[in-house]
């Protein structure tokens, strides 16, 4: 091999390296990001240690995100809301009854996004969401609101089919919510919130969830207790 075509194929390996580098970069620092929002909350977390954590320099940072509020979308996105769509398609094509989809739905949920660091983002919005009203209000629009379509979706579909009675589902998908909700403080809190070993049990915490809010506690069908206003 001459020493042209040598140089010439060197000079072209290390620039493919160059831009394959250059496509990591920024999945790099939403990973460090996510790292670092949930080890040190919003407010604690600055560009400087996300980029240092990535291994580049603070203005690669900003030469993929504009400012630290973008860096923070960016992670939402790439863990939580940006899988909306292909939980939307699975509900479109389950063919399970309304209770093996809520049941799936709740499990599902834990296992990709509870039991990963993700989770500590839910943690951080609750604790910091007042102090920041612009991360707020995308969470709402990017997590919260389609989280709840989704849980609404489900069981209209089972109110639909005649499998679940009717009901208010403007407050009837916090039955689905709120479990799920306190496993992660759980799992976030140290023990201060809620028993720590409610997450090491997650399978059988859900499991009992989901019996309890599809049978309920009674052993057999009562005459409704709740007033009539509070229903409304």
């Amino acid at each position: 091999m001459s020493l042209s075509k040598f140089i010439s194929e060197q000079t072209a390996t290390l620039a493919g390296k160059r831009e394959r580098r250059k496509e990591a970069r920024p999945g790099e620092l939403l990973d460090a990001a996510l790292e670092l929002f949930v080890e040190k909350g919003f407010a604690g977390t600055r560009a400087e240690e996300v980029a240092a954590r990535a291994g580049v320099s603070k203005g690669t940072l900003f030469l993929y995100f504009q400012s630290k509020e973008e860096l923070f979308k960016a992670v939402v996105r790439e863990n939580i809301s940006g899988r909306f769509k292909e939980w939307n398609e699975e509900f479109e094509t389950f063919e399970g009854t309304a209770s093996e989809m809520l049941a799936y739905c709740m499990t599902v949920w834990w296992e990709r996004v509870g039991t990963t660091r993700a989770s500590g983002i839910t943690k951080l919005m609750m604790s910091e969401a007042g102090n920041f009203p612009e991360i707020a209000a995308f969470y709402q629009q990017e997590v919260i609101q389609p989280g709840q379509a989704l849980i609404r979706r489900i069981m209209q579909r089972g109110i639909d089919r005649g499998e679940f009675r009717p009901m208010n589902l403007d407050y009837a998908i916090y039955s689905v919510i709120a479990p799920m909700i306190y496993l992660i403080i759980a799992k976030h809190s140290a023990g201060t919130c809620a028993d720590p070993a409610l997450a090491d049990n997650a399978g059988k915490y859900i499991a009992v969830q989901i019996d309890t809010i599809l049978h309920g506690m009674c052993t057999a069908p009562s005459s409704p207790t709740v007033s009539a206003k509070a229903k409304k």
